[in-house]
């Protein structure tokens, strides 16, 4: 089992596959996605990885939190997050994940904060058909009806469908597939709708219920050197050739005598 990301959504959009169909896609966005801190068995008895994704301003994270960042050399996360990995699915604190994490075509599991829609009625929350418009009834076309029976048992089951607040609600949805990756810039698309808003962050994870794909990386797609500012160190380092200065009036008087 490995780690999964934490990704930001950005929005829906389709892309055109080469038969000339169009998939609707969620475009989910990496920022920064790193690994903040490692457990261990030994010493805090789970083996898990930490990754921080986004950029908060220092004032706004806690005195202990901007210790743990300055001892991992990251900058402050807006979102912190743990995965339960392997033990052979370990990551260097401070590795940076890219969207080559996931492949074209792999089925994963997103989870997320559902859209907030306030106090809602019975009809909008559970679907109900409401009351006639006339024949007697007033008031009431959008109320819900009876709650309970009589003096036995004089009272509401709980679970009672009624009016209450709406989303915002922790949701996994699974057997999602991705599209498209574009490591450049760091996006993933998946197939149809994922929980959540724009701008709210999703964990991406393998999918639990499906074997995990073959050409997906293990531990983890980590961000090369090459897409980063700086170069690997066993990189070739071009030596400046030295040009050769001729000096033209003095050739041309050797020449002459």
């Amino acid at each position: 089992m490995r780690t999964g990301v934490i990704a930001k959504k950005m929005g829906m959009t389709r892309l055109f596959q080469d038969d000339g169909r169009h998939v609707p896609v969620t475009v989910l966005s990496l920022e920064g996605c790193q690994v903040v801190s490692v457990r261990d068995k030994e010493r805090d008895g789970y083996v898990a990885v930490q990754l921080g994704a986004g950029s908060a301003k220092a004032k706004n994270v806690a005195k202990p939190q901007r210790g743990a960042y300055g001892k991992a050399e990251v900058e402050p996360k807006a979102k912190l997050v743990e995965f339960r990995v392997a033990d052979d699915a370990t990551l260097d604190v401070g590795a940076e994940l890219s969207a080559d994490h996931f492949v074209a075509g792999q089925i994963v599991d997103i989870q997320g904060v559902t859209q907030g829609k306030g106090f809602a009625g019975a009809m909008k929350r559970w679907g109900f058909g409401g009351m006639r418009a006339t024949h007697g009834v007033s008031i009431s076309h959008r109320a819900h009806g009876s709650t309970g029976n009589r003096q036995d048992p004089g009272r509401v089951f709980k679970n009672k469908k009624m009016a209450g607040h709406m989303g915002a609600r922790n949701r996994t949805q699974q057997n999602l597939e991705i599209v498209r990756t574009d490591v450049e810039r760091g996006l993933l698309f998946v197939k149809g709708s994922v929980p959540g808003s724009k701008g709210g962050w999703l964990l991406v994870r393998d999918a639990v219920k499906l074997p995990r794909h073959p050409e997906a990386p293990y531990p983890a797609g980590i961000k090369s050197a090459a897409n980063s500012n700086e170069a690997p160190a066993d990189a070739p380092v071009e030596t400046p050739v030295e040009e050769t200065v001729v000096d033209t009036a003095a050739t041309d008087g050797a020449q002459e005598s």
